[in-house]
């Protein structure tokens, strides 16, 4: 799932980008599961010394102490924050950010629908220029200047105070996580942290598995859901906005969950939505090309990235679990050791000397037979989970939780508990022939995932993938080009083909195939006929994969999300073809 948000013309000025849908989850921003109905200031929020969050109230302190004109608001009783405008009532306290999309015309108008019940708003853009009587085109990026034009609205004249607060997201997730322990004060989860294009989903599933296992309570957060392991609800972005982030902490903590691994998305990462997250383990998987519709190029992306590690960003950090096999390895390496943390490394190749390594590999339709060797000590396992990146991800789980306190001789009987996240390799019972649901929706998951499942193959190895719309168009051919140099038949489909048509994706995708390539491939823009087609044709000894929607449970085209889920369409397939 693509983490971005999309300006609407309803839509609060949660961080957005013009890349995927959002309802804002609703749940982010209503408070739930911690109403406040008592009032609070921001001094008495300074001032508490009962709230267990002492790092975060001191970070707090700091901030608001550089920002001149905040004296207007100290003293001023809020309920509860809030990030859209639609939701803002009396005496609440409004934070207006900054658009991914820049849109003075909407954000001006969040700003005086908010300022008709706020307490007071905090705004990211500066609120003089937002109310300037020069009509700037919609998608102006509001900036502070010295040339301050006249306002048509007089800050004075709005019904509540605004301060402009620029840098509001270097304590925003501080400022929301103290008023919910003013009202009711928890010991907030230890959190593990897992970045990187590929992974993060399998990794943070695998150490909440871990820990759990180990007697720890624990839970996850990310794009296959939120909650402890047993109660997942399904959410619309890896990391929500900072408000929904902070609650969501709170709700684990006032449940006693000791551990919570979430996946922390560029996205999340660029637009600041974990600030004030207790993470103590940060975990770096790999980079491949992806998000370059919002990054604007693969540095970028990167260092979107190393924010994870740099403890100016999160304080709590205590150690680094780094893939060394990636070629983006060293700014992840850097940044964690400028920062003082231990850095641990995870590595398939023995001769690496990282911290983890796979010393042997044994796969096989079960599973998989590693012999793991460590600085802790040598361990034999035998993992349920399929594929070779598959052992890269339990190196890095294993690593996490004996930085959470796991004793490693208890590894080798945990990891045989263990199972893989929904749609990550995951297998759908036939009574011949190997069927995979998976999510890779990049080409690197989509030639990972093949390299890996060619090594349990003794038939053909069947793809069938597409490419979503409204997104880099530029990885279309890159992607079939992917699915061609891994698999021996490949079947071109629809993803998420959003407001694009299909028939234009996969003309995309074709380019630069040979005649020797469109020999080896079916395309058929049906998803669910193209699976029965898969279905229908595999032999008995072959080896299907259906990549690219993995846990999603909808195909988005104009604009409507239609019930689909590829394990269910796979499942009907079979019983359809009586190989189920």
């Amino acid at each position: 799932m693509t983490d971005a948000y999309q300006v609407n013309s309803d839509q609060s000025s949660t961080d957005q980008n013009n890349n995927d849908q959002s309802n804002n989850d609703q749940s982010n921003n209503d408070q739930s599961n911690n109403d406040q109905s008592s009032t609070v200031t921001l001094q008495q929020l300074l001032e508490n010394r009962d709230v267990s969050s002492t790092l975060a109230r001191e970070r707090l302190a700091q901030q608001l102490a550089a920002i001149t004109d905040l004296n207007a608001v100290l003293d001023i009783a809020f309920a509860q924050l809030r990030l859209d405008s639609r939701q803002v009532s009396e005496n609440d306290a409004f934070i207006l950010l900054k658009s991914q999309t820049p849109n003075c015309q909407q954000s001006r108008r969040y700003l005086q629908q908010a300022a008709k019940s706020a307490a007071f708003i905090l705004s990211e853009l500066d609120p003089e220029a937002l109310l300037s009587e020069a009509n700037a085109p919609a998608d102006a990026n509001i900036q502070l200047n010295d040339n301050k034009l006249a306002a048509e609205q007089p800050l004075t004249n709005l019904p509540c105070p605004v301060v402009y607060v620029p840098n509001i997201r270097d304590f925003f997730g501080d400022l929301v996580q103290l008023r919910l322990q003013y009202a009711q004060p928890v010991v907030l989860p230890t959190v593990a942290a897992v970045t990187g294009t590929n992974g993060k989903t399998t990794i943070s599933q695998l150490v909440a598995q871990l820990t759990q296992l180990a007697g720890m309570s624990s839970a996850v957060m990310g794009t296959a859901g939120n909650g402890k392991l047993e109660a997942l609800v399904q959410a619309s972005h890896t990391t929500g906005d900072a408000l929904a982030v902070q609650q969501f902490l709170q709700n684990m903590g006032a449940q006693q969950v000791d551990l919570l691994a979430l996946e922390a998305s560029s996205h999340g990462l660029d637009q600041q939505r974990l600030q004030g997250v207790p993470i103590k383990v940060a975990i770096y998987t790999n980079l491949s090309r992806d998000h370059l519709d919002y990054h604007a190029d693969m540095d970028e992306y990167v260092a979107a990235k190393a924010k994870l590690f740099d403890k100016q960003h999160f304080p709590s950090l205590t150690h680094a679990i780094i893939n060394i096999d990636d070629e983006h390895t060293q700014t992840m390496l850097d940044t964690a050791q400028a920062s003082g943390l231990k850095v641990w490394t995870y590595s398939l190749d023995p001769s690496m000397n990282a911290t983890f390594s796979a010393a042997s590999i044994e796969p096989s339709l079960q599973g998989v037979t590693i012999a793991m060797q460590s600085e802790f000590g040598n361990i034999e396992m035998v993992s349920p989970l399929l594929g070779r990146f598959n052992v890269a991800n339990l190196l890095a789980a294993i690593a996490a939780a004996v930085a959470l306190g796991v004793d490693i001789e208890r590894i080798s009987d945990l990891v045989p508990k263990l199972h893989g996240a929904v749609g990550r390799m995951q297998r759908v019972a036939s009574n011949n022939g190997c069927f995979i649901v998976d999510y890779a929706h990049t080409p690197d998951a989509l030639s990972q995932v093949l390299t890996s499942l060619k090594a349990h193959c003794e038939g053909q190895l069947w793809a069938v993938f597409g490419c979503g719309g409204d997104r880099d168009a530029g990885k279309r051919p890159i992607m079939a080009q992917a699915g061609l140099a891994g698999a021996d038949r490949v079947i071109l489909t629809a993803d998420n083909p959003r407001s694009e048509d299909p028939n234009i994706i996969l003309q995309d995708m074709q380019a630069g195939m040979t005649d020797e390539q469109y020999e080896r491939t079916y395309i058929e823009p049906a998803r669910q006929k193209a699976i029965e087609h898969a279905v229908k044709n595999a032999a008995a000894n072959d080896i299907v994969v259906i990549a690219g929607k993995g846990h999603e449970t909808y195909q988005e085209i104009k604009g409507v999300r239609y019930d689909f889920d590829d394990s269910v369409i796979l499942q009907q397939a079979l019983k359809q073809a009586k190989r189920a």
